[in-house]
């Protein structure tokens, strides 16, 4: 066992005291343990906690519903036919897009769906749908089910790219190796950009320059990617992507998702599923038959927006944007780098780091093997204040998230954690 962090409790309160970004978490209501104190809420990748202004934000819009009515599409502070506009220029600003290439709607999940109709076009020998293997279950389901819907089985048309043997992670030369060896037969490219389980993050500007070379379309899940990495979506020329926005983006459970879709597809000839809400505005009330799509990504938007969940979506995103993406990295790569020299520290054999070590390849989720004892060290964490997440049998996932999440969380984690396996 290496010799123990240098940072203790009081060097972390020092660390604290000096970053001015310690003062935003003081905007969130994080869960009480049972002694009373806010939890060290290492689960933010799953769930983030509440804003402290959601609540005052989704009662502004019940109030406006009481008092107006109707006529609330119109009237109040924020009326809510352009609400969702509310949420572009922030949501832009996160992810690294032009304004027009954004839009809060639907859930992860729907927007997949809606971009893969537009984006997997597969033909007679160009079909093959390329994604990480150990991507998320929804995503596989996604891409399973739209390769049947085209008549295709998942079988022979969805392909996995999966670590060497022995190794957690892929290899950038091996992503690229299958793109120059299988181009010419793939449709689609459809990376998580950062994985659920190890929180390796991946290379997306060198995966569109290869997918693009071979004449393949590109998209990203941003689930684990938007609120936690610089993901410069436009400059990476990615085609599409979607995220959730209730993981790192605070959003609330089921909270509304997002999606990109770069400028040079605004006006393409694109197949599409076509609602009333992606019709031009100006001619949206006219109810004519013919659908004139919005010449922007909200072009893909089917109904009007739910107010009250993009209400609460609003409290997040004012925050981000008053810390910006680039500095909570920064202060997000200090956090989990403390966390990793804590994991360090613990007994060689009984607990495996998944995560890759350098920071260019992660964000802020470290993931643990600890074969035989993930359930119980989750357990005797939770008994001591420290919220994590059990994936079973054997792995733990633990997020300092640097919009809320401070360094005397990460001492006191890690001295927990030592505590444990001693």
């Amino acid at each position: 066992m290496a010799a123990r962090p240098a940072l203790d409790i009081q060097t972390a309160q020092a660390l604290d005291a000096a970053d001015p970004l310690s003062r935003f978490r003081q905007q969130f209501l994080l869960p009480p343990a049972a002694n009373g104190q806010p939890l060290v809420y290492f689960a933010g990748h799953s769930l983030g906690p509440q804003p402290r202004n959601a609540r005052a934000f989704v009662q502004e819009a019940l109030d406006d519903w009481a008092r107006h009515g109707v006529e609330g599409h119109f009237a109040g502070r924020y009326p809510w036919l352009p609400y969702h506009e509310l949420l572009t220029e922030t949501t832009a600003r996160l992810v690294g897009a032009l304004p027009s290439e954004v839009v809060v709607m639907n859930t992860l999940t729907v927007n997949l769906h809606l971009m893969l109709a537009s984006f997997y076009r597969p033909t007679v020998g160009r079909d093959l749908i390329l994604v990480e293997a150990g991507a998320f279950p929804s995503d596989r389901h996604a891409v399973a089910s739209q390769a049947r819907w085209h008549g295709r089985d998942p079988a022979d048309v969805v392909v996995e790219v999966a670590p060497r043997p022995g190794e957690a992670h892929l290899r950038d030369d091996d992503i690229l190796e299958t793109l120059a060896r299988l181009g010419e037969r793939t449709a689609l490219v459809l990376f998580g950009n950062c994985n659920y389980l190890t929180g390796q993050a991946f290379d997306m500007a060198a995966i569109v320059r290869a997918g693009h070379a071979a004449g393949c379309t590109v998209g990203f899940d941003l689930a684990h990617g938007a609120g936690n990495l610089d993901c410069r979506l436009h400059d990476s020329g990615a085609d599409f992507a979607v995220w959730c926005n209730y993981k790192y983006l605070n959003s609330g459970p089921g909270g509304l998702g997002g999606a990109f879709v770069h400028e040079r597809h605004h006006t393409a000839d694109l197949p599409r599923l076509a609602g009333w809400w992606g019709h031009d505005k100006a001619s949206r009330f006219v109810m004519g038959p013919d659908f004139s799509p919005i010449p922007t990504a909200e072009g893909w938007q089917l109904s009007n927006p739910p107010i009250l969940q993009m209400a609460a979506v609003r409290a997040s995103m004012d925050l981000f944007d008053a810390a910006g993406i680039a500095n909570l990295r920064a202060r997000g790569d200090r956090l989990t780098q403390c966390l990793a020299d804590w994991v360090d520290c613990l007994p060689a054999g009984r607990v495996r780091l998944l995560t890759p070590r350098e920071p260019q390849r992660r964000g802020s989720m470290l993931t643990l093997h600890v074969p035989g004892r993930a359930a119980e060290v989750a357990e005797q964490l939770q008994a001591q204040g420290i919220a994590v997440d059990l994936r079973r049998p054997d792995i733990l996932r633990l997020t300092p998230a640097p919009l809320y999440c401070c360094f005397e969380d990460v001492a006191r984690a890690g001295q927990a954690l030592t505590a444990l396996f001693d």
